[in-house]
Protein backbone atom coordinates (compact mmCIF):
# COMPACT_ATOMS: atom_id res chain seq x y z
CA UNK A 1 0.00 0.00 0.00
CA UNK A 2 1.32 3.42 -0.95
CA UNK A 3 1.48 6.23 1.59
CA UNK A 4 1.29 8.95 -1.07
CA UNK A 5 -0.03 9.29 -4.58
CA UNK A 6 2.63 11.74 -5.78
CA UNK A 7 6.16 12.32 -4.52
CA UNK A 8 9.25 14.26 -5.49
CA UNK A 9 12.82 12.98 -5.13
CA UNK A 10 15.29 15.84 -4.62
CA UNK A 11 18.84 14.83 -5.58
CA UNK A 12 21.65 16.79 -3.92
CA UNK A 13 24.96 15.10 -3.03
CA UNK A 14 23.69 11.64 -4.07
CA UNK A 15 23.86 11.69 -7.87
CA UNK A 16 23.14 8.05 -8.64
CA UNK A 17 20.23 5.72 -9.31
CA UNK A 18 21.85 2.76 -7.57
CA UNK A 19 21.71 2.26 -3.78
CA UNK A 20 20.13 5.64 -3.04
CA UNK A 21 18.29 5.69 0.28
CA UNK A 22 15.88 8.57 -0.32
CA UNK A 23 15.07 7.42 -3.85
CA UNK A 24 14.40 3.91 -2.56
CA UNK A 25 11.98 5.24 0.08
CA UNK A 26 10.31 7.65 -2.35
CA UNK A 27 9.54 4.91 -4.85
CA UNK A 28 8.30 2.57 -2.13
CA UNK A 29 6.06 5.21 -0.54
CA UNK A 30 4.56 6.85 -3.67
CA UNK A 31 2.62 5.70 -6.71
CA UNK A 32 4.21 8.36 -8.90
CA UNK A 33 7.65 9.90 -8.34
CA UNK A 34 9.35 12.75 -10.16
CA UNK A 35 13.05 13.45 -9.73
CA UNK A 36 14.66 16.87 -9.55
CA UNK A 37 18.10 18.44 -9.29
CA UNK A 38 18.59 22.13 -8.61
CA UNK A 39 21.67 24.04 -9.71
CA UNK A 40 21.43 26.21 -6.61
CA UNK A 41 22.38 29.80 -7.38
CA UNK A 42 22.86 30.49 -3.66
CA UNK A 43 25.90 28.22 -3.95
CA UNK A 44 26.96 28.71 -7.57
CA UNK A 45 26.96 32.51 -7.42
CA UNK A 46 29.80 32.36 -4.87
CA UNK A 47 32.09 30.31 -7.14
CA UNK A 48 34.62 31.50 -9.73
CA UNK A 49 33.36 31.42 -13.31
CA UNK A 50 35.80 28.64 -14.15
CA UNK A 51 35.33 25.82 -11.65
CA UNK A 52 36.21 22.17 -12.29
CA UNK A 53 33.65 21.03 -9.71
CA UNK A 54 30.77 22.60 -11.60
CA UNK A 55 31.94 20.84 -14.76
CA UNK A 56 32.13 17.52 -12.88
CA UNK A 57 28.71 18.17 -11.34
CA UNK A 58 27.13 19.08 -14.65
CA UNK A 59 28.42 15.92 -16.36
CA UNK A 60 27.30 13.76 -13.44
CA UNK A 61 23.80 15.31 -13.48
CA UNK A 62 23.60 14.66 -17.21
CA UNK A 63 24.50 11.01 -16.66
CA UNK A 64 21.89 10.70 -13.91
CA UNK A 65 19.27 12.14 -16.25
CA UNK A 66 20.22 9.61 -18.93
CA UNK A 67 20.11 6.78 -16.37
CA UNK A 68 16.62 7.73 -15.19
CA UNK A 69 15.41 7.85 -18.79
CA UNK A 70 16.95 4.44 -19.43
CA UNK A 71 15.32 2.92 -16.34
CA UNK A 72 11.95 4.43 -17.21
CA UNK A 73 12.09 3.16 -20.80
CA UNK A 74 13.01 -0.32 -19.56
CA UNK A 75 9.80 -0.37 -17.52
CA UNK A 76 7.65 0.98 -20.33
CA UNK A 77 7.53 4.58 -19.15
CA UNK A 78 8.68 6.89 -21.91
CA UNK A 79 9.56 10.44 -20.90
CA UNK A 80 10.98 9.81 -17.46
CA UNK A 81 14.13 11.65 -16.51
CA UNK A 82 15.42 14.43 -14.32
CA UNK A 83 13.77 17.80 -13.87
CA UNK A 84 16.70 20.22 -13.81
CA UNK A 85 16.18 23.68 -12.34
CA UNK A 86 18.54 26.63 -12.05
CA UNK A 87 17.82 29.07 -9.24
CA UNK A 88 17.59 29.34 -5.43
CA UNK A 89 16.90 25.86 -4.05
CA UNK A 90 14.26 26.90 -1.49
CA UNK A 91 12.04 28.67 -4.00
CA UNK A 92 12.73 26.09 -6.72
CA UNK A 93 11.74 23.05 -4.65
CA UNK A 94 8.76 24.78 -3.08
CA UNK A 95 7.46 25.98 -6.43
CA UNK A 96 7.98 22.61 -8.14
CA UNK A 97 6.22 20.72 -5.34
CA UNK A 98 3.20 22.99 -5.76
CA UNK A 99 3.32 22.74 -9.56
CA UNK A 100 3.34 18.92 -9.47
CA UNK A 101 0.88 18.64 -6.58
CA UNK A 102 3.05 16.22 -4.62
CA UNK A 103 2.23 15.20 -1.07
CA UNK A 104 5.86 14.58 -0.07
CA UNK A 105 9.42 15.52 -0.98
CA UNK A 106 12.23 13.03 -0.33
CA UNK A 107 15.91 13.89 0.09
CA UNK A 108 19.05 12.63 1.77
CA UNK A 109 20.62 14.37 4.75
CA UNK A 110 23.21 17.10 4.35
CA UNK A 111 24.64 18.23 7.68
CA UNK A 112 26.60 21.24 6.53
CA UNK A 113 25.31 24.25 8.50
CA UNK A 114 24.20 26.17 5.40
CA UNK A 115 22.46 23.05 4.05
CA UNK A 116 20.61 22.48 7.32
CA UNK A 117 19.44 26.09 7.24
CA UNK A 118 18.29 25.64 3.63
CA UNK A 119 16.45 22.42 4.47
CA UNK A 120 14.73 24.09 7.43
CA UNK A 121 13.46 26.79 5.08
CA UNK A 122 12.27 24.19 2.58
CA UNK A 123 10.54 22.29 5.37
CA UNK A 124 8.70 25.44 6.44
CA UNK A 125 7.68 26.28 2.89
CA UNK A 126 6.39 22.77 2.22
CA UNK A 127 4.60 22.53 5.57
CA UNK A 128 2.76 25.76 4.79
CA UNK A 129 1.26 23.99 1.78
CA UNK A 130 0.63 20.71 3.58
CA UNK A 131 3.54 18.86 1.95
CA UNK A 132 5.84 16.55 3.91
CA UNK A 133 9.64 16.53 3.75
CA UNK A 134 11.28 13.16 4.40
CA UNK A 135 15.06 13.13 4.84
CA UNK A 136 17.24 10.04 5.09
CA UNK A 137 20.81 9.09 6.01
CA UNK A 138 22.79 8.23 2.89
CA UNK A 139 26.10 10.12 2.73
CA UNK A 140 27.84 8.39 5.65
CA UNK A 141 27.64 5.05 7.45
CA UNK A 142 26.99 6.48 10.93
CA UNK A 143 25.89 10.06 11.42
CA UNK A 144 25.12 12.71 14.02
CA UNK A 145 24.70 10.96 17.38
CA UNK A 146 24.72 7.34 16.25
CA UNK A 147 28.17 6.60 17.67
CA UNK A 148 28.55 7.84 21.26
CA UNK A 149 30.77 7.32 24.27
CA UNK A 150 29.57 5.15 27.15
CA UNK A 151 28.40 8.34 28.88
CA UNK A 152 26.32 9.37 25.86
CA UNK A 153 28.69 12.06 24.58
CA UNK A 154 30.06 12.57 21.10
CA UNK A 155 33.66 11.59 20.47
CA UNK A 156 36.39 14.20 20.10
CA UNK A 157 39.26 11.77 19.53
CA UNK A 158 39.40 9.50 16.50
CA UNK A 159 40.73 6.17 17.82
CA UNK A 160 38.00 5.63 20.46
CA UNK A 161 35.43 6.69 17.83
CA UNK A 162 36.85 4.15 15.39
CA UNK A 163 36.74 1.37 17.99
CA UNK A 164 33.12 2.15 18.84
CA UNK A 165 32.25 2.44 15.13
CA UNK A 166 33.70 -1.00 14.41
CA UNK A 167 31.71 -2.52 17.27
CA UNK A 168 28.45 -1.11 15.88
CA UNK A 169 28.86 -1.75 12.17
CA UNK A 170 27.05 -4.74 10.71
CA UNK A 171 24.68 -5.93 7.98
CA UNK A 172 22.20 -3.10 8.66
CA UNK A 173 24.80 -0.55 7.57
CA UNK A 174 25.58 -2.44 4.34
CA UNK A 175 22.06 -2.77 2.97
CA UNK A 176 21.79 -2.05 -0.74
CA UNK A 177 18.81 0.28 -1.19
CA UNK A 178 17.96 -1.10 -4.62
CA UNK A 179 14.99 0.62 -6.25
CA UNK A 180 14.69 -1.57 -9.34
CA UNK A 181 11.68 -3.47 -7.98
CA UNK A 182 9.63 -0.25 -7.88
CA UNK A 183 11.22 1.52 -10.84
CA UNK A 184 7.92 1.56 -12.72
CA UNK A 185 6.77 4.30 -10.34
CA UNK A 186 9.04 6.85 -11.99
CA UNK A 187 6.64 9.37 -13.50
CA UNK A 188 6.91 10.87 -17.01
CA UNK A 189 8.03 14.49 -17.03
CA UNK A 190 5.55 17.22 -17.92
CA UNK A 191 6.62 18.44 -21.39
CA UNK A 192 7.39 21.97 -20.21
CA UNK A 193 9.74 20.57 -17.54
CA UNK A 194 11.55 18.16 -19.84
CA UNK A 195 14.36 20.57 -20.68
CA UNK A 196 17.44 18.39 -20.30
CA UNK A 197 20.57 19.54 -18.52
CA UNK A 198 21.82 23.10 -19.10
CA UNK A 199 25.31 23.65 -20.46
CA UNK A 200 28.07 25.27 -18.42
CA UNK A 201 27.47 28.46 -20.37
CA UNK A 202 23.75 28.34 -19.53
CA UNK A 203 24.75 28.05 -15.87
CA UNK A 204 26.97 31.11 -16.14
CA UNK A 205 30.29 29.24 -16.16
CA UNK A 206 33.08 28.93 -18.67
CA UNK A 207 35.05 25.99 -19.94
CA UNK A 208 38.47 26.17 -18.38
CA UNK A 209 41.57 24.02 -18.28
CA UNK A 210 40.63 20.42 -17.67
CA UNK A 211 42.19 18.36 -14.95
CA UNK A 212 45.25 16.40 -15.95
CA UNK A 213 43.84 13.68 -13.71
CA UNK A 214 41.07 13.01 -16.25
CA UNK A 215 38.80 11.66 -13.52
CA UNK A 216 35.75 9.99 -15.06
CA UNK A 217 32.45 11.58 -14.02
CA UNK A 218 29.08 10.23 -12.92
CA UNK A 219 28.15 6.92 -11.33
CA UNK A 220 29.73 5.03 -14.23
CA UNK A 221 33.00 6.87 -13.59
CA UNK A 222 32.83 5.90 -9.93
CA UNK A 223 32.39 2.24 -10.83
CA UNK A 224 35.30 2.45 -13.26
CA UNK A 225 37.61 3.84 -10.57
CA UNK A 226 36.35 1.39 -7.95
CA UNK A 227 37.01 -1.56 -10.24
CA UNK A 228 40.53 -0.30 -10.82
CA UNK A 229 41.12 0.23 -7.09
CA UNK A 230 40.00 -3.29 -6.19
CA UNK A 231 43.12 -4.62 -7.92
CA UNK A 232 45.35 -2.28 -5.90
CA UNK A 233 43.67 -2.29 -2.49
CA UNK A 234 45.99 -4.93 -1.01
CA UNK A 235 48.87 -2.45 -1.17
CA UNK A 236 46.89 0.68 -0.29
CA UNK A 237 48.32 0.95 3.23
CA UNK A 238 51.86 1.52 1.96
CA UNK A 239 51.31 2.91 -1.54
CA UNK A 240 48.99 5.73 -0.45
CA UNK A 241 51.91 7.57 1.19
CA UNK A 242 53.99 8.00 -1.97
CA UNK A 243 52.66 10.71 -4.29
CA UNK A 244 54.61 9.46 -7.32
CA UNK A 245 52.87 6.06 -7.04
CA UNK A 246 49.32 5.17 -8.10
CA UNK A 247 48.28 4.42 -4.53
CA UNK A 248 45.04 6.31 -3.69
CA UNK A 249 41.56 5.23 -4.69
CA UNK A 250 40.84 8.62 -6.36
CA UNK A 251 37.23 8.17 -5.22
CA UNK A 252 37.05 11.26 -3.00
CA UNK A 253 35.15 13.38 -5.51
CA UNK A 254 32.68 10.52 -6.12
CA UNK A 255 32.00 10.13 -2.42
CA UNK A 256 31.62 13.91 -2.20
CA UNK A 257 28.96 14.12 -4.91
CA UNK A 258 27.42 10.76 -4.10
CA UNK A 259 28.13 9.27 -7.51
CA UNK A 260 29.43 6.38 -5.39
CA UNK A 261 27.43 4.91 -2.50
CA UNK A 262 29.47 4.87 0.71
CA UNK A 263 27.70 1.60 1.52
CA UNK A 264 29.11 0.03 -1.62
CA UNK A 265 32.56 1.15 -0.47
CA UNK A 266 31.87 -0.45 2.91
CA UNK A 267 30.61 -3.66 1.31
CA UNK A 268 33.95 -3.89 -0.47
CA UNK A 269 36.26 -2.91 2.39
CA UNK A 270 34.69 -4.53 5.46
CA UNK A 271 34.83 -8.23 4.47
CA UNK A 272 38.43 -7.77 3.33
CA UNK A 273 39.20 -6.05 6.63
CA UNK A 274 37.75 -9.01 8.54
CA UNK A 275 39.88 -11.33 6.40
CA UNK A 276 43.02 -9.51 7.50
CA UNK A 277 43.67 -7.47 4.37
CA UNK A 278 45.85 -4.62 5.69
CA UNK A 279 45.23 -2.37 2.70
CA UNK A 280 41.46 -2.72 3.01
CA UNK A 281 41.70 -2.05 6.76
CA UNK A 282 43.56 1.19 6.07
CA UNK A 283 40.99 2.27 3.49
CA UNK A 284 38.19 1.38 5.91
CA UNK A 285 39.87 3.67 8.45
CA UNK A 286 39.68 6.48 5.90
CA UNK A 287 35.93 5.90 5.54
CA UNK A 288 35.65 6.02 9.34
CA UNK A 289 37.62 9.29 9.44
CA UNK A 290 35.03 10.64 7.01
CA UNK A 291 32.19 9.68 9.38
CA UNK A 292 34.17 11.12 12.30
CA UNK A 293 34.53 14.55 10.74
CA UNK A 294 30.89 14.62 9.67
CA UNK A 295 29.71 13.86 13.22
CA UNK A 296 32.05 16.55 14.54
CA UNK A 297 30.51 19.12 12.22
CA UNK A 298 26.95 17.98 12.93
CA UNK A 299 27.40 18.21 16.70
CA UNK A 300 29.90 21.08 16.88
CA UNK A 301 29.00 23.43 14.00
CA UNK A 302 31.19 26.17 15.52
CA UNK A 303 34.18 24.43 13.89
CA UNK A 304 33.21 26.02 10.58
CA UNK A 305 34.24 29.41 11.99
CA UNK A 306 36.43 28.66 15.00
CA UNK A 307 38.74 26.08 16.54
CA UNK A 308 37.19 22.86 17.80
CA UNK A 309 39.00 23.49 21.08
CA UNK A 310 38.29 27.14 22.07
CA UNK A 311 41.68 27.59 23.75
CA UNK A 312 43.33 27.40 20.34
CA UNK A 313 41.55 30.57 19.24
CA UNK A 314 43.93 32.39 21.60
CA UNK A 315 46.94 31.64 19.39
CA UNK A 316 48.32 34.75 17.71
CA UNK A 317 49.05 33.97 14.06
CA UNK A 318 50.94 36.18 11.64
CA UNK A 319 49.05 38.89 9.79
CA UNK A 320 49.67 41.98 7.72
CA UNK A 321 51.59 42.55 4.51
CA UNK A 322 54.39 40.06 5.21
CA UNK A 323 51.91 37.32 6.09
CA UNK A 324 49.96 37.95 2.89
CA UNK A 325 53.18 37.69 0.87
CA UNK A 326 54.00 34.35 2.48
CA UNK A 327 50.47 33.12 1.77
CA UNK A 328 50.77 34.19 -1.88
CA UNK A 329 54.05 32.24 -2.16
CA UNK A 330 52.36 29.17 -0.65
CA UNK A 331 49.39 29.41 -3.03
CA UNK A 332 51.64 29.77 -6.05
CA UNK A 333 53.99 26.94 -5.04
CA UNK A 334 56.96 29.29 -4.65
CA UNK A 335 58.05 28.59 -1.08
CA UNK A 336 61.49 27.18 -1.93
CA UNK A 337 60.60 23.80 -0.41
CA UNK A 338 60.30 21.49 -3.44
CA UNK A 339 57.72 18.96 -2.24
CA UNK A 340 55.49 21.72 -0.85
CA UNK A 341 55.74 23.56 -4.15
CA UNK A 342 55.08 20.40 -6.16
CA UNK A 343 51.97 19.71 -4.09
CA UNK A 344 50.63 23.22 -4.66
CA UNK A 345 51.35 22.89 -8.39
CA UNK A 346 49.33 19.67 -8.38
CA UNK A 347 46.25 21.24 -6.81
CA UNK A 348 46.48 24.33 -9.03
CA UNK A 349 46.83 22.29 -12.21
CA UNK A 350 44.47 19.41 -11.47
CA UNK A 351 42.04 20.26 -8.65
CA UNK A 352 43.46 17.29 -6.75
CA UNK A 353 46.14 16.87 -4.10
CA UNK A 354 47.58 13.66 -2.74
CA UNK A 355 46.45 13.11 0.87
CA UNK A 356 49.97 12.84 2.32
CA UNK A 357 50.76 16.18 0.69
CA UNK A 358 47.58 17.78 2.05
CA UNK A 359 48.92 17.14 5.53
CA UNK A 360 52.38 18.43 4.59
CA UNK A 361 51.27 21.71 3.00
CA UNK A 362 48.79 22.34 5.82
CA UNK A 363 51.47 21.84 8.45
CA UNK A 364 53.80 24.10 6.44
CA UNK A 365 51.24 26.90 6.18
CA UNK A 366 50.37 26.90 9.88
CA UNK A 367 53.60 25.83 11.57
CA UNK A 368 56.30 27.06 9.20
CA UNK A 369 54.64 30.21 7.89
CA UNK A 370 52.66 30.91 11.07
CA UNK A 371 49.40 31.59 9.23
CA UNK A 372 45.90 30.82 10.47
CA UNK A 373 44.54 27.47 9.30
CA UNK A 374 41.41 29.08 7.87
CA UNK A 375 43.49 30.74 5.12
CA UNK A 376 44.51 27.36 3.76
CA UNK A 377 41.09 25.87 4.37
CA UNK A 378 39.51 28.53 2.16
CA UNK A 379 42.08 27.97 -0.59
CA UNK A 380 41.43 24.23 -0.61
CA UNK A 381 37.68 24.92 -0.60
CA UNK A 382 38.11 26.88 -3.83
CA UNK A 383 40.52 24.51 -5.57
CA UNK A 384 39.75 20.91 -4.59
CA UNK A 385 37.35 18.98 -6.79
CA UNK A 386 36.58 16.67 -3.85
CA UNK A 387 36.07 19.58 -1.43
CA UNK A 388 33.88 18.47 1.44
CA UNK A 389 33.35 20.99 4.24
CA UNK A 390 33.48 18.50 7.12
CA UNK A 391 36.59 16.66 5.90
CA UNK A 392 38.39 19.81 4.76
CA UNK A 393 37.73 21.63 8.02
CA UNK A 394 38.62 18.55 10.05
CA UNK A 395 41.83 17.98 8.14
CA UNK A 396 42.98 21.57 8.48
CA UNK A 397 42.18 21.70 12.19
CA UNK A 398 43.98 18.37 12.65
CA UNK A 399 47.07 19.74 10.93
CA UNK A 400 46.95 22.97 12.91
CA UNK A 401 46.39 21.03 16.17
CA UNK A 402 43.35 23.19 16.91
CA UNK A 403 40.87 20.37 16.31
CA UNK A 404 40.46 16.76 17.32
CA UNK A 405 43.48 14.70 18.37
CA UNK A 406 45.43 17.93 18.89
CA UNK A 407 49.16 17.28 19.26
CA UNK A 408 51.04 20.49 18.41
CA UNK A 409 54.40 19.28 19.65
CA UNK A 410 54.40 16.12 17.54
CA UNK A 411 52.82 17.43 14.35
CA UNK A 412 55.31 19.88 12.93
CA UNK A 413 56.24 18.19 9.68
CA UNK A 414 59.77 18.77 8.43
CA UNK A 415 59.21 19.50 4.73
CA UNK A 416 62.67 18.27 3.74
CA UNK A 417 62.60 14.96 5.61
CA UNK A 418 59.02 14.36 4.42
CA UNK A 419 60.27 14.88 0.88
CA UNK A 420 63.20 12.49 1.34
CA UNK A 421 60.94 9.85 2.88
CA UNK A 422 57.92 9.94 0.59
CA UNK A 423 59.42 11.07 -2.73
CA UNK A 424 62.91 9.61 -2.34
CA UNK A 425 63.82 9.72 -6.03
CA UNK A 426 62.18 13.09 -6.58
CA UNK A 427 59.83 11.73 -9.23
CA UNK A 428 56.85 13.73 -8.03
CA UNK A 429 58.91 16.89 -7.62
CA UNK A 430 60.34 16.57 -11.14
CA UNK A 431 56.85 16.22 -12.56
CA UNK A 432 55.46 19.36 -10.95
CA UNK A 433 58.59 21.49 -10.47
CA UNK A 434 60.39 20.77 -13.75
CA UNK A 435 62.93 23.56 -13.18
CA UNK A 436 64.53 21.25 -10.57
CA UNK A 437 64.51 18.14 -12.77
CA UNK A 438 68.25 18.20 -13.42
CA UNK A 439 69.22 17.95 -9.76
CA UNK A 440 70.35 14.69 -8.17
CA UNK A 441 67.97 12.57 -6.12
CA UNK A 442 69.64 13.95 -2.99
CA UNK A 443 69.89 17.62 -3.88
CA UNK A 444 66.34 17.92 -5.24
CA UNK A 445 64.86 17.85 -1.74
CA UNK A 446 66.88 20.86 -0.51
CA UNK A 447 68.37 22.74 -3.46
CA UNK A 448 69.71 25.52 -1.23
CA UNK A 449 72.17 22.97 0.20
CA UNK A 450 73.44 21.88 -3.23
CA UNK A 451 76.86 22.99 -4.44
CA UNK A 452 77.09 25.90 -6.87
CA UNK A 453 78.52 23.51 -9.45
CA UNK A 454 75.55 21.13 -9.22
CA UNK A 455 73.06 23.99 -9.34
CA UNK A 456 74.76 25.43 -12.40
CA UNK A 457 74.87 22.03 -14.13
CA UNK A 458 71.13 21.58 -13.49
CA UNK A 459 70.31 25.09 -14.68
CA UNK A 460 68.94 26.06 -11.28
CA UNK A 461 69.43 29.70 -10.30
CA UNK A 462 68.15 30.12 -6.75
CA UNK A 463 66.27 33.33 -6.29
CA UNK A 464 65.66 33.56 -10.04
CA UNK A 465 64.09 30.50 -11.69
CA UNK A 466 63.47 28.80 -8.34
CA UNK A 467 63.03 30.61 -5.02
CA UNK A 468 65.17 30.37 -1.95
CA UNK A 469 63.26 29.05 1.11
CA UNK A 470 60.84 31.69 2.38
CA UNK A 471 61.49 30.57 5.98
CA UNK A 472 64.05 28.55 7.88
CA UNK A 473 62.30 25.42 9.14
CA UNK A 474 64.25 25.12 12.40
CA UNK A 475 63.56 28.75 13.32
CA UNK A 476 59.92 28.40 12.28
CA UNK A 477 59.54 25.30 14.44
CA UNK A 478 60.89 27.14 17.48
CA UNK A 479 58.52 30.05 16.80
CA UNK A 480 55.56 27.67 16.54
CA UNK A 481 56.33 26.03 19.87
CA UNK A 482 56.48 29.48 21.42
CA UNK A 483 53.27 30.54 19.68
CA UNK A 484 51.41 27.45 20.89
CA UNK A 485 52.64 27.88 24.47
CA UNK A 486 49.59 30.05 25.15
CA UNK A 487 47.46 26.89 24.88
CA UNK A 488 49.68 24.99 27.25
CA UNK A 489 49.54 27.90 29.72
CA UNK A 490 45.74 28.04 29.48
CA UNK A 491 45.51 24.33 30.29
CA UNK A 492 47.83 24.63 33.30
Amino acid sequence: MNTYDKGLMWFRRDLRWEDNTALHHALKACRHVWCVFVFDTDILDQLPRVDRRVAFLRESVAELDARLRQVGAKHGHAGTGLIVLHGPAVASIGGLAERLGVQAVFANHDDEPAARQRDAQVLGHLAHHGTMLHSHKDHVIFERREVLTQTGQTFGVFTPFKNAWLKQVGPAQMVDHDASAVAERLAPLPPDLDRGVPSLTDLGFEDGPGSEMHLPTGASGAQQLLADFVHRIDHYGEARNFPAVKGPSYLGVHLRFGTLSVRQALRLAYPLHLAGNAGASTWLSELIWRDFYHQIMANHPHVVERAFKPAYDRIAFEHGKAAKALFAAWCAGRTGYPLVDAAMAQINQSGYMHNRLRMLVASFLVKDLGLHWSWGERYFAEKLMDFDLAANNGGWQWASSSGCDAQPYFRIFNPTSQSEKFDPQGKFIRRYVPELAGLSDKAIHAPWLASPLELAAAGVRLGENYPLPVVDHAAARAATLERYAVVKAAAA
